[in-house]
């Protein structure tokens, strides 16, 4: 299996010289090649492949007069610009993304790296570059396959290494008795489907007074000027400290999750769209369900255990999980109804979480597996509440 671990590494000024030289390198091969494409399009109507047109443009750029500082970055970390160019491509092709912008200068930064890497008890090789001290803060067990070095909004640089381990994945159970289902919200960050909450610690939300003092503070200072940098970097690290608070609690909510199941099904969230309903949109954006439903993801294959993610348009929150019945609407203001059918009474979320433990049970069976969970399938009580309206003696 791959797995990554994200180190700290501390670049004297000269080796800082030189990642800067590389992420430059490394963004304008990006962004020339991105002109190259979008110009002969537009004037041509030709669109040109990468491997074909593209990457044999490096070699000849780098023999040129102009062009020829390109030999002093590492050649793979240029190469893989121009593939994650093409993935842009592929994606705005296939509707899944917008169409790719030029990288700014002064905007995130990374490059690339598989080959000639060394790791050390306490630093890290990569080409072109003497060896950089790290805080090498856990075992990296396996073969190294890449290194990717970034450098943070903070100024900080961080180095993340892809090993592979030479191990399968665990096999995953096909007699599950330990099964959950999860519903993501606001309120609660998630509900489970026995009626247990976890709180949502809202970290922007209580971080927006520092956050806006900080911008507040940048705003006013001359741009281009030492203060103003100063100013920048403070702003950054408020912002570094509410991720990794929030990259902390999905981490540690995922790992309890992962440890106690067999199987973990939750729902799928368009937050595109819901973050144009401009209330909500702060704090959708600050749950980040998306990041936690990745960390489930990874920690599920890793541990041999089932992920089942719903449909987004599965209605878990207006169908009565006793009965079956679909309401036609069920606004976000009501937290409670009852069901029409079997007047049931419902909280609206720990429905939605009966429901998607439900249906996804349907999907792992469906799939062949056994389940043998608390609770079972739904039974309707359709009949049974007919029977009682028309006076059965049955009953």
């Amino acid at each position: 299996m791959h797995r990554a671990t994200k180190v700290r590494i501390y670049p004297t000024q000269e080796q800082t010289e030189l990642l800067e030289k590389q992420f430059g390198a490394v963004h304008f091969a990006y962004n020339k090649a991105l002109y190259i494409r979008s110009h002969w399009y537009k004037k041509h109507g030709v669109s040109l492949n990468n491997a074909k047109h593209i990457q044999p443009l490096l070699p000849i750029a780098k023999k040129s007069r102009r062009y020829s500082w390109l030999k002093a970055a590492d050649s793979n970390a240029l190469q893989v610009s121009l593939q994650n160019l093409d993935r842009a491509f592929q994606n705005f092709f296939e509707k899944r993304a917008k169409y790719p912008k030029f990288k700014r200068k002064h905007g995130p930064q990374s490059s690339y790296h598989c080959s000639s890497l060394k790791i050390t008890a306490d630093t890290i090789k990569i080409p072109k570059i003497s060896p950089i001290r790290a805080n090498i803060h856990r075992e990296i067990v396996g073969k190294v396959k890449s290194i990717t070095i970034s450098r943070a909004p903070t100024g900080k640089y961080y180095a993340s290494i892809l090993a592979d381990d030479g191990q399968e994945a665990p096999a995953k159970p096909t007699y599950i008795t330990q099964l959950t289902g999860y519903d993501i919200g606001l309120k609660d960050y998630l509900i489970r489907d026995d009626g247990k909450k976890t709180p949502n610690p809202r970290h922007l939300v209580n971080a927006y007074r520092r956050l806006r003092r900080d911008s507040k503070a940048l705003s006013r200072k001359q741009k281009g000027s030492a203060n103003r940098r100063k100013a920048r970097i403070r702003l950054a690290a408020q912002h570094d400290r509410v991720a990794n608070a929030r990259n902390d609690f999905q981490h540690k909510l995922s790992r309890n999750i992962i440890v106690e199941n067999q199987a973990v099904i939750v729902e799928t969230l368009k937050t595109a769209n819901m973050m144009k309903n401009k209330r909500l949109a702060r704090h959708i954006g600050d749950a980040a369900w998306s990041g936690f439903v990745a960390k489930l993801a990874y920690k599920a294959e890793a541990s041999g255990v089932h992920l089942v993610k719903l449909d987004q348009w599965f209605a878990s929150s207006k169908t009565c999980h006793c009965c079956g019945p679909k309401m036609a609407e069920m606004p976000l203001k009501v937290r409670e109804w009852q069901c029409p059918v079997c007047l049931t009474h419902h909280n609206r979320d720990i429905n939605a979480a009966m429901n998607i433990r439900l249906k996804g049970i349907t999907e792992l069976m469906a799939a062949g597996h056994v389940v043998k969970a608390h609770g079972g399938l739904r039974k309707s009580v359709i009949t049974t509440v007919a029977a009682y309206e028309v006076g059965s003696p049955a009953l």
